[in-house]
């Protein structure tokens, strides 16, 4: 018996490892251990970055189907249907909402909910092996973990529209190609790389990264002014002392 989902903190970067054999399906005890990790890491300041990935050969297959069999067997289908999806939705916002910058490291299969975990990410680095895609539609059902509207608001709604609505599963190559994720790397070389990106990022500024992460969203918010918060979040970092060292850094620098 694994522990499901294990949490390592070391150089400003959480390592989150799901490992729930043999497809990392989520189940009632998945939400709950990520929920957990993430509470704890609510409690902390010592990281940047948070690294998910998987100890096992795939990513994560999605919904435990087993379980979520059971509901949809009972009468209510709108309560099976809310059983379902929520925990997912919640899990993943609480992910988004993260003021750290957060990547997901797809060394094998991310199907379903398993991609909609990833499309949470800020960042996303698969094998170029890996198999990506939202196959829902194939059982007769949709992505209801956010995958409709992530992956429309990150590859656009043409992409969004051949994953979804042909339940097409593309390598990680091509998920490159299409903007699904942002980097594809040979398998040998995925946890080298991936290490690589969560130590780039963990060497910069925390707020810093956190102002950037508010500006992004607010690009696709047409009622909030991402121009304005960008002028509000330059002058609240100019005030702090990490800004000022690392531009003062950056100047003696040039002067050399």
């Amino acid at each position: 018996m694994t522990d499901l989902i294990s949490l390592g903190v070391a150089d400003r970067i959480a390592t989150v490892t799901l490992d729930r054999p043999p497809v990392n399906a989520f189940h009632v005890g998945m939400f709950a251990a990520f929920n957990r990790i993430l509470d704890e890491l609510a409690a902390r300041t010592d990281f940047t970055v948070l690294h998910i990935r998987s100890a096992l050969k795939v990513f994560s297959a999605g919904a435990d189907l087993a379980e979520i069999s059971t509901r949809f067997a009972g009468p209510d289908k709108m309560e099976a249907a809310a059983r379902t999806t929520r925990p997912f939705q919640e899990l993943f916002q609480r992910i988004s909402d993260l003021p750290q910058v957060t990547l997901a490291e797809i060394g094998g299969a991310a199907m379903g909910g398993g991609y909609e975990l990833a499309l949470a990410c800020d960042l996303r680095i698969a094998a170029e092996e890996a198999k990506i895609g939202l196959p829902e539609p194939g059982l007769g059902l949709l992505p209801g973990g956010g995958g409709t509207q992530r992956l429309t608001w990150i590859a656009g709604p043409a992409v969004a529209a051949r994953v979804i609505l042909t339940a097409e599963a593309v390598d990680g190559k091509t998920a490159r190609e299409l903007g699904m994720v942002q980097w594809a790397v040979p398998r040998a070389e995925l946890v080298a790389q991936a290490v690589t990106i969560a130590r780039r990022v963990a060497a910069l500024h925390p707020l810093s990264l956190a102002a950037c992460k508010v500006c992004i969203r607010l690009a696709r918010d047409p009622e909030r002014n991402g121009f304005a918060a960008e002028t509000e979040w330059t002058g609240r970092l100019l005030a702090t002392e990490e800004t000022q060292r690392r531009v003062a850094d950056f100047l003696a620098g040039a002067r050399r």
